[in-house]
């Protein structure tokens, strides 16, 4: 473990009751090239994930409320609202986050995307979190969550604004960090204006540029893809196309081009819708 300007010299398992608690005496090179003698105690939880779980069409979030000691201890009333999350164990990150969205929240959620990795307290704990955003729609919903009770789990599952998540920021009725990164992150992929870019796809021309013309009236971008197109040139436009865009809707049945850009929006972990009610929404 010793790098060229870190020394191990003596590690001592202080706890092994929940997770490794250990005091860590080390060397440090200081940047003038002397070298000092440190002490510190590191906690080792393991690894996880979270997701920050979205609607796009009723721009809204789903997040949990769980108790937590730890900040019971520290002066709040110990319930925190949170995106759902756990740890690794021996699951990948995305494995893991799909898990414990269905079982925290009960969402099945077809597409998740990574956005990136944090440590969340390096000061004292190891623990490298990796962070998903996924859209969920109403029929992916398939329990009612709450997590497991024999792990002393007893969550209340939470569908909110996606507005009124940010105000309970401002306000302090969020207070989890993992939280707030992710609900900032979401303002990229949930901007003020209702006005959408759509990929609609599909095997019927006339059908795709009716349903286009219902989207551009409803206030939102329709780019119409046409059956005709192929090959790998039309793959390399659709991916770079694809990633300027909010998401697919498909209609009127499959297609060659239609299921080839459904392939890539999923690689990308953008939306697939298959009704254009799915979208259209009340302007605010």
């Amino acid at each position: 473990m010793n790098h060229r300007n870190v020394r191990i010299v003596a590690q001592h398992l202080l706890s092994d009751n929940w997770y490794i608690l250990k005091k860590i005496d080390f060397e440090l090179q200081r940047r003038d090239g002397s070298w000092q003698a440190l002490t510190r105690e590191v906690y080792d939880r393991g690894n996880g994930a979270t997701i920050g779980l979205y609607n796009l069409a009723k721009r809204t979030v789903i997040l949990i409320r769980q108790f937590r000691i730890p900040t019971f201890v520290n002066g709040h009333d110990g319930y925190l609202i949170e995106t759902a999350a756990g740890l690794l164990d021996d699951a990948s990150p995305e494995e893991r986050v799909r898990l414990e969205a269905e079982e925290e929240t009960g969402y099945r959620v077809q597409s998740v995307r990574k956005v990136y990795e944090a440590f969340m307290s390096p000061g004292s704990v190891t623990e490298r979190l990796h962070f998903f955003v996924g859209e969920y729609q109403p029929q992916d919903r398939i329990s009612d969550g709450g997590g497991l009770a024999e792990e002393g789990e007893d969550i209340e599952v939470l569908e909110l604004p996606f507005a009124e998540a940010l105000a309970m920021v401002d306000d302090g009725r969020i207070m989890d960090g993992k939280t707030i990164m992710l609900l900032q992150y979401l303002k990229q992929v949930m901007p003020t204006s209702l006005a959408r870019t759509i990929v609609v796809c599909g095997s019927d021309d006339r059908v795709a540029l009716a349903t286009g013309s219902e989207l551009l009236q409803a206030g939102h971008f329709p780019l119409v893809a046409s059956t005709g197109f192929g090959g790998e040139v039309y793959r390399d436009y659709a991916k770079t196309l694809l990633q300027r865009c909010d998401g697919v809707l498909h209609v009127g049945g499959t297609a060659g081009s239609a299921d080839l850009i459904e392939e890539l929006a999923v690689q990308l972990g953008l939306p697939i819708y298959r009704a254009l009610d799915d979208i259209l929404v009340a302007k605010q």
